[in-house]
């Protein structure tokens, strides 16, 4: 599927989504149907290497950083297995540890780790994972960060649906005052064990989602990380090293690989990142687009941000997409857990 055909079903996907259309507005029904059948008997071959337990990593990072009186930044995940953390057996390993603290170093402050991903949660549990997350007016997160969308491909839901539930989500938190960073749906069609031609199959179904939730997320005032196959081409060249023992969640070399890739954005959205890195660089292939369009060039290449940019254009609303610069996050533990999560 070409950049332009997908940047129309990533269009009618995200209209949909809005507007309250019902459709699949993936490869079709049979052929995710087919997907689905594949990923399930790949999961139940290779799920004897690894457990459903998770980590808990919730508490402060930073601690070199402490200072009297200062604020805490508040970081939350939410999402699905891959948010979560699971396929790792340290907390210090999870997607959010490893941003939490690598959030620490760049902006020198300590941060505090919330998780209520779950594992196996599809775009329809964000409400859920929403409220939980603005329970307590007084600890509303500074920055909320999504991955989901994986299940809502294996599991059939419309992708119309699975995005009105995003856009739903990422509305809550901008309008309770948190920046949102959403990493959109990953490649299917990087798992081991789903072979040819059901692999591309996946692949397309997952890019065609990821564009669409894209789209939903920048008119709703958050920004995309594009996680592809499973955040860049390290995977498809190394899935010995950057998955998991189940061949299907990442491990700790892969999880790590993400965190670099999202941890830019996270900080950009901040307002943390140097001043010179926010302008296009066209040398990178950065620029302007209408958010269709760079919703779809997005999908196509992992690590790539978009966010909104202008509200109207020729063609619509406008995103700047960046290919941003990875930053290296190295594995920590948190300095405290509180007891519960109102402790955070």
């Amino acid at each position: 599927m070409t950049s332009m055909s997908r940047a129309r079903v990533a269009r009618r996907i995200a209209a949909g989504a809005a507007y309250g259309g019902g459709g699949i507005g993936l490869a079709g029904a049979a052929a995710v149907g087919l997907v689905l059948a594949e990923v399930r008997m790949a999961r139940r071959h290779v799920g004897n290497g690894t457990s459903n337990h998770v980590p808990n990593a919730d508490g402060r990072y930073g601690r070199l950083y402490a200072t009297p009186g200062e604020p805490l930044l508040r970081l939350t995940i939410l999402g699905d297995s891959t948010a979560a953390g699971q396929g790792v057996h340290r907390a210090g390993q999870t997607p959010g540890a490893l941003l939490a603290s690598g959030l620490a170093a760049v902006a020198e402050r300590q941060v505090a780790l919330r998780n209520v991903a779950l594992p196996g949660a599809r775009s329809d549990d964000l409400d859920r994972q929403v409220a939980l997350v603005l329970a307590d007016p007084a600890l509303v997160p500074d920055i909320c960060v999504i991955m989901v969308g994986a299940n809502d491909v294996t599991n059939r839901m419309p992708a119309t649906r699975s995005v009105r539930h995003l856009s739903t989500a990422v509305r809550r938190l901008r309008t309770a005052g948190a920046e949102v960073v959403v990493g959109t749906c990953p490649d299917l069609g990087t798992i081991e064990p789903v072979q040819q031609p059901l692999r591309w199959l996946a692949r397309r179904a997952s890019r065609q989602l990821a564009a669409a939730q894209t789209i939903g997320v920048v008119e709703q005032g958050g920004r995309t990380v594009s996680l592809g196959d499973l955040l860049g081409p390290e995977f498809a060249a190394n899935p010995r090293e950057l998955f998991g023992p189940d061949n299907y969640h990442p491990s700790a070399e892969g999880y790590a690989t993400a965190a670099m890739a999202v941890l830019p954005t996270l900080c950009a959205a901040l307002g943390l990142w140097p001043a010179e890195e926010e302008r296009p660089d066209v040398t990178r292939h950065e620029g302007f687009l209408p958010v269709a369009h760079a919703a779809a060039k997005a999908a196509s290449e992992a690590g790539t941000e978009v966010t909104a940019a202008m509200p109207t254009g020729p063609k619509g609303p406008w995103a700047l997409l960046k290919r941003r610069r990875r930053r290296r996050v190295q594995e920590a533990e948190p300095t405290s857990t509180p007891p519960s999560p109102s402790g955070v």
